[in-house]
């Protein structure tokens, strides 16, 4: 008889063992799916920032008295590259900067018909709407990536697992400021 409690619990204690394997490996999987999709913003960003100095220089040539807009944008961007390392919500709010200030220039841009008509312009203009559709995707997709890793830290019984093995709460990628929500205003005509 005391083989057989003794079988069982080992049977059980094995059931329980693979049972706290399984929900932790999950859990690692969710973690790792919420740094590839953060990382997959940070290259949106990256492409972002690549463009803002050819579309300011672009600007420069035909607005070169709007010093101040331009002075901003570049700042702006600037701001955003070094906080690359801070934490999602600082992150959050230097993107919305630089989006507010990237709606400024295009506004700047309407009052210039020279400038609209330049092909570099145009084509710098394309290629950043291009790539604010690709950073929206890829906020989302990373939120996503983060309510699932959350749904899966905080229900039972993941949550306990979590909590042993110091799974910590992750961020979503929420952009404060209401002007900051727009995407900057592209016209191409």
């Amino acid at each position: 008889m005391t083989l057989i409690v003794v079988g069982g619990l080992i049977a059980f204690a094995v059931v329980l063992l693979l049972i706290v394997v399984g929900l932790y490996n999950g859990l690692v999987r969710k973690r790792v799916d919420c740094d590839n999709a953060f990382a997959q913003i940070d290259v949106q960003l990256k492409r972002r920032y690549d463009l803002i100095p050819n579309l300011v220089e672009t600007v420069k040539g035909y607005a070169s008295h709007e010093k101040g807009t331009l002075e901003a944008v570049i700042s702006a961007r600037n701001r955003a590259v070094q906080v690359q390392g801070g934490t999602v919500g600082e992150r959050a709010q230097a993107e919305g900067v630089v989006t507010q200030a990237l709606g400024r220039l295009f506004a700047l841009a309407e009052a210039y018909p020279d400038l609209k008509a330049n092909t570099n312009f145009s084509s710098l203009q394309e290629e950043l709407a291009s790539t604010e559709n690709k950073i929206g995707f890829a906020r989302q997709h990373y939120n996503d990536c983060v309510g699932r890793y959350e749904e899966t830290r905080q229900t039972f019984p993941s949550n306990i697992v979590a909590g042993a093995f110091n799974f910590g709460a992750r961020d979503y990628f929420k952009v404060e400021e209401p002007a900051a929500r727009e995407a900057p205003k592209v016209s191409f005509s």
